[in-house]
């Protein structure tokens, strides 16, 4: 890692405020949540941007500068996060791609042809990204588009029934790694326009008009669909996106203020309350910060709060600050709901019949920051949870280096 090139000329940089001005804000936009939300303006509130901001799927150039400098003034828990990453197999430089024509995913996986391959050679185009934004090594960043290229070259659909769920995983780092390639390695990415039109039309009809399946299916669709929308410039299915995936949230994370029982999603017909605590896996006592999920086993639990998060920070690059939102009440009271008990807390018998499975995974970091550091909020369990488990790596999926990106990150 040598430092000493001279970094990429900013790109819509946005002016940032001071923290005790961003927790003000945040006590008063806390109170219009209910206006946020309320069908007439949620459209105004969650529409695209007049421009989009590049890189900004998850990271922006602020955040992303922040991390190169910390990384290489040795700090910690960055140098350590890091070192990690470019440790790992995904920064390997004698990665050699696998793409396929059609990748067929059953239910976990099960046929797996090519499901591991195409997740696991996305994460590597993502690392190999911010490698390269941090190295400033060339190779990175012509691992990263040897990579996509070799994909976008072949693909074209994706089969059976996990297809929806693979195509977000795979969708959502494909995106974050080709908005830094794009607006940030000063090469040239030749087949940047081809790795587009994949997007536009082997990944987005396949995840666009979302999902009726468990919670964290919808949530990352939608997370991939709202990467690729920015990457692609296309404020149609931007709104539409962020629209699905705010009726989405609402309905996977409980508040007590939602009444007797959580919100629905209209299209999946839950219209009593014996469906509504099947489909929450037999929870009929609602607490706030239980998700859908909470009672199936925080792995997927932690899926879903980890898409949360991440179109919560790119709707912010965006212009749109969700964390202002009942988004944002809901990720921090979920997040601390399970955090708690990923901790040790005794399980009380009115939750899941007294026994949870957990494994919340690396997916804390960035609502952390968000809502704690940025925001000024309390986050005692999450806190402990999110400092006890760094460098956070990967999950193998769609989520990666989450410590190296979002620790402490003010911007």
């Amino acid at each position: 890692m040598d430092g000493s090139p001279t970094p990429p000329p900013v790109r819509h940089r946005r002016t940032r405020r001071p923290a005790f001005l961003a927790t003000a804000a945040f006590a008063v936009t806390a109170l219009v949540i209910g206006f946020l939300s309320s069908p007439g303006s949620q459209q105004k509130a969650d529409a695209a941007p007049a421009t989009f901001v590049h890189p900004g799927v998850v990271l922006d150039t602020a955040e992303l500068d922040f991390m190169r400098t910390q990384v290489n003034a040795n700090a910690e828990p960055w140098k350590t996060a890091y070192n990690q990453m470019i440790g790992s197999s995904y920064a390997s430089l004698s990665r050699t791609p696998a793409p396929r024509s059609v990748v067929e995913c059953g239910s976990y996986s099960n046929p797996n042809y090519g499901c591991t391959d195409e997740r696991q050679d996305a994460i590597a185009a993502y690392t190999d990204a911010l490698a390269w934004y941090i190295t400033r090594n060339t190779a990175y960043a012509t691992k990263a588009i040897q990579i996509m290229d070799a994909w976008s070259a072949v693909i074209t659909d994706h089969t059976n029934s996990n297809a929806p769920l693979q195509t977000g995983w795979a969708g959502s780092s494909w995106a974050k790694a080709a908005e830094i390639i794009k607006y940030t390695y000063t090469g040239t990415w030749t087949n940047s326009t081809r790795f587009a039109t994949m997007l536009r039309n082997v990944y987005l009809p396949e995840i666009i008009n979302g999902s009726n399946s468990n919670g964290n299916w919808e949530l990352t669709m939608m997370e991939a669909a709202v990467g690729i929308s920015v990457f692609l410039d296309d404020k149609t299915d931007y709104d539409k996106a962020m629209a699905t995936f705010r009726t989405r949230v609402a309905a996977y994370i409980y508040l007590s203020t939602d009444g007797a029982v959580p919100k629905t999603v209209p299209s999946m017909n839950l219209d009593t309350t014996a469906k509504i605590v099947s489909y929450w896996q037999g929870q009929s006592t609602f607490m706030t910060g239980l998700t859908q999920e909470t009672c199936r086993d925080f792995v997927h639990t932690g899926y879903g709060l980890s898409s949360i998060s991440h179109v919560a920070e790119t709707s912010r690059i965006q212009g749109t600050d969700l964390y202002a939102t009942d988004v944002g009440e809901r990720l921090r009271q979920a997040l601390g709901f399970q955090s708690k008990y990923e901790l040790g807390t005794a399980v009380p018998s009115n939750l899941c019949g007294g026994t949870v499975t957990k494994g919340l995974g690396p997916v804390t970091e960035p609502g952390f920051n968000a809502l704690h550091f940025r925001n000024g909020i309390a986050m005692t369990n999450t806190q402990t949870l999110t400092e006890s488990t760094r460098p956070d790596g990967t999950n193998d999926l769609f989520v990666a280096w989450e410590t190296l990106t979002n620790a402490s990150n003010p911007y």
